[in-house]
């Protein structure tokens, strides 16, 4: 790490540590500025992502406090961006001003190009005297160049009501090159207040585009996960939280006639607070596109898939609703529908041409809950086994079609990097679960699944059980939070499970639980220390 980013870095990191009893704004104007109070527009912070060799995308909204829209006047407001060699910006390499408009809750998307390849730049926003936290950023290497070394942090899942942001505060000090969230940035319910509460509390469940905005206001506010979006850029995609629990394309668990309006609205306000490169759709955010290609040099190639908004709906739910179910796969017919999809058509040929024509050393798909089959009963034969319908083995027929399509790509080194269950997961991927690796049924990719950040999840003797009832499942730990934290070379992926001490309490430490890796041209996940 080079001198001016450590120091950028570890002086973020203080600041950070300092504010967090504090309120968002708060955080954000001890970051390098010298506007502070409840008027400061950039309660927010700022955030990068979707990074490309010579562009980032650079974010912020226009919000005076996180929990009261209106003190941001209905009004299009002109915001200065400068983007630096330098955390003083004394070698300023570009610079110009975007409008902040009402009609997206006054956030801007600035794509900053003509930077150069494989560098850190730090950049800020500014409107009238008030100056922004300063990010750092980074942009992708060279379309040939072949990277030493990748650092990657991997989250999901934050939960406001269920602890504190703290392991964004340890994602920031490890200064990671790239932050990939594999979905749940919110949850759609819970009191709007901007402290983590000692309890949850199941009120305030957001139905309009006003109740997301204000929700992704209340998260966006804490100086931790500010912290987080100022150190690296991000790339990013949405599971079910960011609109409604378990849902499935335009089918959630109410059966409501209007979700379709429900889920524009909560695709929209995600749009809005994501550093996104996205067109905003002609047809409206309803149709918004989430599956995003990110190569990094020839080191890797981010797939970034979008499992929620063309999946089928789920199957054999409880009667009289939508949603998820936990079935037996003998008395579940849909689950042996060959025309059922996880991802859609026009996504598996898009994943298919991904695959087939990249030149990259790792194939990441970047997706958002466990691919790895995991019964709750033993299974002796395809009709055994006691399944959760919301996650990959509720749609057995396109996991098969997946894996098939990234065996006969050709692709090199594909991993699997998932969320969603609350869970540290180490596992090895084949066409059939039921049947033992062969020449026949190969291990085809390696997959590593974080815990959340927060949410909780169920007890360790639990996920034990299943771990011993799966043997392609190598390790699982349910009973911490935290994150993964993995390191790409061109001779091999290490993965580490970082583990928070106690999400209740912000000044929490962590330890790392396990460590396990992949080697290029063996997708066979090896130990190398395992808690």
């Amino acid at each position: 790490m080079t001198g001016p980013r450590r120091a950028f870095l570890l002086d973020a990191a203080r600041l950070t540590a300092a504010a967090t009893a504090g309120l968002g704004f708060t955080a954000s104007a001890s970051a390098g500025t010298s506007a502070a109070g409840p008027a400061y527009p950039f309660s927010l912070g700022v955030a990068s992502g979707s990074p490309l060799p010579d562009a980032v995308i650079l974010w912020t909204r226009i919000l005076h406090d996180p929990l009261n829209a209106a003190s941001t006047p209905a009004l299009a407001l002109t915001v200065r961006w400068e983007v630096a060699e330098d955390d003083a910006f004394r070698k300023l390499v570009r610079k110009g001003s975007a409008v902040a408009a009402p009609a997206l809750a006054h956030s801007v998307h600035v794509d900053a190009t003509g930077l150069r390849p494989d560098r850190d730049y730090w950049y800020r926003f500014m409107l009238g005297d008030a100056v922004s936290p300063v990010g750092r950023t980074r942009t992708a290497p060279a379309p040939d160049a072949m990277p030493s070394m990748l650092r990657l942090a991997v989250a999901s899942c934050q939960h406001w009501e269920f602890g504190h942001y703290a392991a964004h505060r340890h994602i920031a000090q490890a200064a990671p090159d790239l932050v990939a969230f594999l979905g749940d940035y919110i949850y759609e319910w819970g009191p709007y207040q901007l402290r983590h509460p000692p309890r949850a509390v199941r009120v305030d469940e957001s139905f309009t585009l006003a109740q997301y905005r204000a929700r992704y206001a209340q998260y966006k506010s804490d100086p931790d996960l500010q912290a987080a979006h100022r150190a690296a850029p991000w790339i990013v995609t949405w599971d079910d939280h960011e609109v409604a629990n378990d849902y499935a394309g335009d089918v959630d668990e109410r059966l409501a006639a209007d979700f379709a309006t429900r889920r524009a609205a909560a695709y929209q306000a995600f749009y809005e607070h994501m550093p996104l490169r996205l067109p905003v759709p002609k047809a409206g955010f309803g149709e918004l596109r989430m599956h995003q290609r990110y190569d990094w040099g020839r080191l890797a190639r981010f797939h970034v898939l979008d499992d929620r908004q063309h999946r089928s709906p789920l199957a054999c739910p409880k009667p009289g609703r939508g949603g998820s179910n936990v079935v037996l796969a003998r008395a579940c017919e849909a689950l042996r529908d060959p025309q059922r999809s996880m991802l859609g058509g026009a996504q598996e040929a898009w994943l298919a041409q991904g695959l087939s024509a990249s030149k990259a050393r790792w194939n990441i798909l970047a997706q958002q809950t466990l691919m790895a089959q995991s019964s709750g009963v033993p299974v002796q034969s395809p009709d055994d086994g006691r399944f959760w319908t919301d996650g990959w083995d509720g749609y057995p027929a396109a996991r098969r079609r997946l894996l098939d399509t990234v065996a006969k790509s050709g692709a090199r080194n594909p991993l699997v990097l998932s969320g969603d269950v609350h869970t540290f997961y180490a596992a090895e991927l084949r066409r059939d679960f039921n049947r033992p690796v062969s020449k026949a049924n190969p291990v085809i990719a390696a997959e590593f699944c974080g815990t959340s950040i927060t949410s909780s999840s169920r007890a360790q003797a639990r996920t034990q059980e299943n771990v011993d009832r799966n043997p392609h499942i190598l390790y699982g730990r349910s009973d911490r939070r935290g994150y993964m934290l993995l390191e790409l070379t061109p001779q091999a992926v290490q993965a580490r499970f970082m583990a928070l001490d106690e999400v209740r309490e912000p000044g929490t430490k962590q330890s790392m639980l396990a460590a396990f890796a992949v080697e290029d041209g063996s997708p066979a996940v090896l130990h190398r220390q395992k808690g």
